[in-house]
């Protein structure tokens, strides 16, 4: 990444039952840590497309996008550089949670109850769920 350059990723907040659906990385950074399902921007593709494919890819399920639930652009929250993300929360409609692509595990979590998380999704999982 160029020093001033700025990449746009998704973040899908799968919401059920009062359970969030997140994934263990499998790559840096934040290897081994949970997150939510989510990544870059594939250029010309829509946000709501690639959050419904990333979704797809890491955890196997469909999802419909219900609501934009933040924009988070703090030029810190990702050590990779200056990466802005738009999360959206999301409703399921199909499928079994099984982790795929660049997740080495899915996991249903209920929300009262959720592991330390990478970058800054406890925050966006907090807004997402109290607003």
């Amino acid at each position: 990444m160029k020093p001033d350059e700025h990449l746009v990723t998704v973040d899908a907040i799968i919401l059920h039952d009062g359970t969030v659906a997140l994934i263990k990385r499998l790559n840096e950074p934040y290897k081994d840590m949970w997150a939510l399902p989510g990544g870059f921007v594939n250029k010309n593709e829509d946000t709501e497309d690639a959050c419904i494919r990333e979704a797809k890819e890491e955890t196997n399920l469909d999802i419909e996008i219900k609501s934009v639930s933040g924009v988070y652009a703090r030029h810190d929250r990702d050590p990779r550089g200056h990466i802005i993300s738009i999360a959206y929360k999301c409703k399921l409609i199909s499928g079994k949670l099984k982790a795929a692509d660049d997740a080495k595990e899915a996991k249903w979590f209920l929300l009262r109850d959720l592991p330390k998380l990478a970058f800054d999704h406890a925050d966006i999982i907090y807004e997402a769920t109290t607003k």
